[in-house]
């Protein structure tokens, strides 16, 4: 068991989670006092010691199903899996049971020959009368007999899992179900609409465990065909900050929107710890001198002027068209999540036309509402409303290139896709000349920069750095290192 939690602490360490050695040994000591075939129990418990957000979850508890599905001890009825095929048969072909909520037959077992029409019929029976011991022997035939596992293969399993519940129909199971619930309360009144979505509910719920039960059942033939950790990298989901922006799906941005706040707090904590301690500067020579009165003139403790950094400005300059839309939505949070780590911040987006949006941050607590309004006020068409830099760089240049000082550091977002338009990369030459740093953050991959339309490489050469940022974590490494 010491050595399944090594390997399971592994996983989630290589998964971005942050567990330590002490943590580690939490969770040995916790799992003397859980009964290991109590399966909700132990992972609780393995949750409580091991994890730190509830961001994290997801993540804990794919590794978890993976390296602990071999436990396959059902929290109820697993008795009733070992019964004779014959009783199993019997009742699934007696189609009879309670309605949602009533007491039904318990589980019985099933031999690997079920026809598709015997198995049919005990989904219909596991269904309709809620029992989990019947559910999960369902589970175990359907992906026996649908799935078409191969050994070998190196897949997470999730067309396994589509192409059971495809020839299960539960679609129609659910509407057979519901149709016979009707006709059984016609002679009563007929259902109410209240009563009508109880009993669907409950029904739904039912399929969801089995749905529930299916993936187990394929995770753990999985397990035993190839080993847990080889196919934990293969079901590995990533931690909201490891996510690519660029690619993020609705719920994936909506994870990624509640770990941005965190993030900022932590890292304006972070520089604001790495200011006040610095690094030691020069030798104080007269404080040394006066310290060393205490000790007769000896010079035991050398004291040090500390340095006192500058706090730098900052301009944003960001291209929120297309799917870079993402990526300077949550920049432009981040930074003024954590503006008072810098003396000022000015921001500015384009499409093909340029416009100032700093005056939407002002007064304003959460970053996440000036960002929507900049979203849908900002005036940054010019012509046809697609990319293109050169002219927004030289807007920029003639509007506010005199504001552009010796403390200013400027941070250019977006792909440099310039949908071959003009580069005017002379303009970015002159603004490295008059700011202290120039940074280009590039939300695409780095093999796909100088490719088709992508003229990052022309820009490039006027740049102190030009940054691959496409997670929430690489944007906190480079804002982090920016003061």
């Amino acid at each position: 068991m010491l050595d399944l939690l090594s390997g399971f602490v592994t996983e989630l360490r290589d998964a971005g989670l942050p567990v330590s050695l002490t943590e580690h040994l939490d969770a040995a000591e916790a799992i003397h006092y859980i009964p290991l075939e109590d399966r909700t129990a132990l992972k609780y418990a393995l949750a409580a010691t091991l994890v730190k957000s509830s961001d994290h979850w997801r993540a804990f508890e794919t590794a978890f199903e993976v390296y602990f599905a071999h436990r396959t001890l059902t929290e109820a009825g697993e008795e009733g899996e070992e019964g004779a095929d014959g009783e199993l048969r019997e009742s699934a072909a007696s189609g009879s049971g309670d309605r949602p909520g009533r007491p039904g037959m318990s589980g019985a077992g099933a031999s690997d020959s079920m026809s598709a029409e015997e198995l049919a019929a005990l989904l219909y029976r596991s269904l309709l009368i809620g029992d989990q011991g019947l559910t999960s022997v369902v589970a175990r035939q359907a992906v026996n007999r649908y799935a078409g596992m191969e050994p070998g293969r190196p897949v997470g399993g999730t067309y396994y899992l589509y192409r059971t519940l495809r020839n299960l129909d539960l679609e129609g199971v659910l509407a057979r179900l519901l149709e016979e619930a009707r006709n059984e309360a016609v002679g009563g009144g007929g259902l109410t609409p209240l009563e009508e979505r109880l009993i669907a509910d409950e029904y739904q719920a039912r399929i969801d465990k089995l749905r529930q039960s299916i993936e187990s059942e394929i995770r753990r033939r999985l397990v035993e065909d190839r080993g847990a950790e080889a196919l934990a990298k293969s079901v590995r989901k990533p931690l909201p900050e490891d996510l690519d922006v660029m690619h993020a799906s609705r719920d994936d941005l909506a994870a990624l929107q509640r770990a941005l706040h965190p993030l900022s707090r932590k890292l304006a904590v972070r520089l604001t710890r790495k200011r006040r301690k610095g690094r030691k500067g020069a030798l104080d020579f007269r404080a040394t001198v006066r310290r060393s009165l205490s000790t007769g003139g000896v010079p035991v403790e050398p004291r040090f002027r500390h340095p006192r950094p500058a706090k730098p400005e900052i301009m944003v300059i960001a291209d929120i068209s297309g799917s870079v839309a993402s990526f300077a939505r949550f920049t432009l949070h981040l930074v003024y999540a954590i503006s008072s780590q810098f003396s000022k911040v000015r921001a500015f987006v384009f499409v093909d036309g340029l416009d100032e949006v700093t005056r939407f941050f002002e007064g304003v607590d959460d970053p996440a509402l000036a960002v929507h309004r900049i979203n849908t006020e900002a005036d940054v068409i010019w012509i046809d409303g697609h990319s293109d830099y050169g002219h927004a760089l030289r807007v920029f240049n003639e509007r506010y290139g005199d504001s552009v000082t010796s403390r200013t550091s400027v941070l250019l977002l977006g792909d440099a896709r310039n949908n071959y338009h003009a580069s005017e990369a002379w303009v970015l030459g002159e603004l490295q000349r008059q700011a202290r740093h120039v940074y280009w953050l590039n939300p695409e991959p780095r093999d796909y920069w100088g490719s088709g339309d992508s003229i990052v490489d022309e820009y490039a050469v006027h740049c102190d750095q030009v940054v691959e940022v496409r997670t929430l974590r690489q944007l906190e490494r480079f804002v982090g290192e920016l003061t």
